[in-house]
């Protein structure tokens, strides 16, 4: 019997359906990545050709085989303190503008999308800890969100390695880590300051709850977007921000060649992105 195989045609259906769903959209230098993972998942559901198993993958009532593929199809490589000038931005120029707008008992909210393995959003945790003098008068909420599920998992047990948490100052590490084996676990502390949930981003079900945020983190993702979908996320955050909410995108990505929902805010540390005042959440 040959070898189970994945032709041209197959590896453009699968890319049209995956950009559909998740908005991701895999180029031709992606194809041997695609095909192996196709190929793995396969072979773990008991499929011999793509045909049956592409069947399965659009017409599985659960929807747990396109979770399990989007798992294993999606990048998840950060490390604490990434692109950190971005955090000093937060700390000297976004929440000192952000809180003269507040009203006592009203949080500040933060969402960072895509979550990946925790790295980001534990490290906005650290830097409000460390660094922001106002963590002492406002309630922060940080919620963090992406489309894999095992990643998630791995976010909410706190569990890194060496190479993750190279970056971080080493009082930070002695501070809100305890060393295990050759790993580093972060405090509970830490682990209870971030709500993880599952949100794919291009399906507005999943992104209508997200509202009233001061701020938004999604950093490093746009990269894997078509215009098209670039231009979706850009609205779906515009409409998660409360006016004068900030957005946070990574240092190789613009949103002026996106939208022109948002005004430029150029500040010492980093050029961000703000919801205009005065329109209506």
């Amino acid at each position: 019997m040959a070898e189970p195989h994945i032709s041209e045609e197959d590896f453009m259906k699968f890319r049209e359906f995956f950009y559909r769903k998740t908005g991701i959209q895999f180029d031709a230098s992606k194809r041997y990545f695609v095909d192996k993972r196709l190929l793995e998942r396969m072979e773990l559901t008991g499929h011999e050709t793509f045909r049956s198993y592409f069947i399965m993958l659009r017409f599985q009532a659960s929807g747990e085989e396109l979770q399990a593929l989007t798992n294993v199809m999606t990048v998840n490589e950060t490390y604490f303190f990434r692109e950190s000038y971005q955090f000093d931005c937060m700390v000297n120029s976004l929440l000192p503008e952000l809180v003269t707008r507040k009203t006592d008992g009203d949080p500040l909210r933060i969402w960072v999308i895509p979550s990946s393995s925790g790295e980001e959003p534990y490290s906005i945790a650290i830097y409000l800890l460390e660094r922001w003098p106002g963590i002492k008068n406002y309630d922060v909420e940080i919620i963090a969100s992406d489309i894999d599920t095992r990643i998630l998992s791995q976010a909410q047990q706190g569990l890194y390695s060496a190479r993750s948490v190279a970056q971080l100052p080493k009082n930070y590490l002695h501070k809100y880590f305890c060393r295990e084996s050759d790993s580093f676990q972060i405090s509970d502390d830490l682990r209870e300051a971030v709500q993880f949930t599952r949100v794919n981003l291009s399906e507005p079900a999943d992104t209508r709850p997200y509202r009233n945020f001061d701020l938004i983190f999604c950093r490093n993702l746009l990269i894997y977007f078509d215009d098209l979908s670039r231009k979706s996320a850009a609205e779906t955050f515009y409409d998660a921000l409360r006016p004068g909410g900030f957005l946070c995108l990574g240092h190789s990505e613009s949103m002026s060649r996106i939208s022109s929902l948002y005004n430029v805010r150029k500040f010492p540390e980093a050029i961000v992105y703000q919801k205009p005042l005065g329109v209506r959440p």
